[in-house]
This record gives C-alpha cells, sequence and structure tokens, in this order.
C-alpha cells in the first residue's frame, strides 16, 4: 500500500492506495472511498478517520481522508471548496493511482457527512449550479447535518456562517437543494441521537424519494450520536448498529458495480 498526503486549499487530503499487482488483473483499478470526519464544524473527528478508511481498504477499496477547515475558518463556504479540490485532485492523479475516476465515493459523519452532501448539492456563490463543480458519484451519509430547521445542529450552521442569525443558516440547509441529478445516497442514523436528531435524515430521506434520488435507508433504534464504526476501538461499541458498515459496503458494491471485497 503507498500513502500520499496532499495540501488543498489548507486542508489535508490522506490517500491510501492498494497496490496494483499483475496477480490480481481484476483490481488493477479501483473505485476509491472519501472519508469526511464530522465535528460539528468545530474539529474534525479522528474517530471517524482513519478507522473508517481501513474498512473500506479490507474491502477492495482505495480510500482517503479528508481533514478539512473547521472553527471561524469554516466560514466562506472554504470546507466546500475544500472538498471540490480534494475531488479535482483525485480525479486528476486517477491514472498515476489507478483510481476509477467515476466511481468516487464520499462517506461522512455528521457535519462531515453535510459537507459531504453539500458536495453533490450545493452551488458555490457566483456558480449558477453545482454543476460548475466536481462531485462525487456515490454517497455514504452516516447520521447527517442536514436541515437548518427546528432540527438543527445549531453549532454547525453557526460555524458556516459565522452568525446565531437563524436566516443566515438557510443557505445551508440541504434537503430543500436536493434534486434528480443528485448521487445514489446511502443513508443512516441512530432513533434516540440527541445531538443530531433523526429527523435531518427523515427530511432528507422524503427530499430524496420525491426527486426520484437512489437511496438506501437504516435506522437503527439505540446509539449516541458520532457511533463511527461502532467498535471499541473508537469508543462506541454497539454490535447492532455496527452492520451499517456491512450494508453500506454491499450498496456501494451494487451502486459502482465492484464486488470483489468482502465488508
Amino acid at each position: 500500500m503507498k500513502i500520499e498526503t496532499l495540501a488543498i486549499h489548507g486542508a489535508s487530503l490522506t490517500v491510501y492506495l492498494r497496490d496494483a499487482e499483475e496477480v490480481m488483473p481484476m483490481a488493477q483499478a479501483r473505485p476509491l472511498v472519501l472519508v469526511v470526519p464530522g465535528g460539528g464544524y468545530s474539529h474534525v473527528s479522528p474517530r471517524e478517520g482513519d478507522p473508517v478508511a481501513v474498512r473500506f481498504l479490507a474491502a477492495g477499496y482505495h480510500a482517503a481522508v479528508l481533514r478539512y477547515s473547521v472553527g471561524e475558518q469554516a466560514q466562506n463556504y472554504l470546507p466546500l471548496k475544500q472538498i471540490d479540490g480534494a475531488l479535482a485532485a483525485l480525479r486528476a492523479h486517477a491514472d498515476e493511482w489507478h483510481i476509477l475516476p467515476d466511481k468516487i465515493a464520499a462517506c461522512g459523519f455528521s457535519a462531515g457527512a453535510h459537507l459531504a452532501l453539500s458536495s453533490a448539492v450545493l452551488a458555490l456563490p457566483g456558480q449558477a449550479s453545482w454543476q460548475e463543480r466536481q462531485r462525487p458519484n456515490a454517497l455514504i451519509l452516516s447520521y447527517p447535518v442536514v436541515t437548518a430547521g427546528p432540527f438543527a445542529h445549531r453549532g454547525s450552521f453557526e460555524a458556516l456562517s459565522g452568525s446565531a442569525g437563524l436566516a443566515s443558516h438557510l443557505a445551508f440547509g440541504l434537503e430543500d437543494k436536493v434534486g434528480p441529478d443528485t448521487p445514489p445516497v446511502f443513508l443512516w442514523h441512530t432513533m434516540d441521537d440527541n445531538t443530531v436528531p433523526v429527523e435531518n435524515s427523515l427530511l432528507l430521506l422524503s427530499a430524496l424519494r420525491r426527486a426520484g434520488v437512489p437511496c438506501e435507508a437504516h435506522l437503527f433504534p439505540h446509539g449516541v450520536h458520532g457511533l463511527s464504526v461502532c467498535t471499541a476501538e473508537v469508543n462506541t461499541p454497539q454490535p447492532h448498529a455496527a452492520h451499517w458498515f456491512a450494508l453500506a459496503a454491499e450498496w456501494l458494491g451494487e451502486v459502482f458495480d465492484w464486488k470483489l471485497g468482502i465488508a
């Protein structure tokens, strides 16, 4: 395996590349999963970075982890510019790194899921639409921050807008920006998440269904916010909710027609 590190508009992109071996001719080039950790746009959680990337590597994918700007640096759409630059860089290096450029998924957690979804549906100021930017080809969204309405994770929107004013948060709400061209989505949440209410996922699921976007969704009855891969390693062992990863890997294999690995 080879590891590459790139600086993207102030963000750090760590890329984990499986070796291209002649004895494995079906895996000379591979899809890639871009992992986007959460942290409420106040920090980037290490629990939702490398532990997730390792799982996708074992499932047969290349993987990358984006550590984007947070706090006051999250304003002016900088995280969105950073994920856009990360996707562009991965596709620019596709031949060299044996990446299938049309099979790049973004796997985000909490605020990182908001950023991953934003990369697919949110236009930057001055752009007519998201079509002027890079986008992932599929989305895996774990307990995502979505809505700027009554069920909002308010801290995320305050960090992005630099304001406590609710009106300024609406530009970053996402359920009303989903359209028929949104990439396929895998979505999971826990019903008793007290930090980012499950209504965020329910609102998104309704929007995806109305737009006709292919989607798979799983709601687990129990689990605190920030479960990551639901193991003791990340300090949130939750055996039942841990099934999300195998389900997501199977779903992504079907979406990308990539079924060499085992979740």
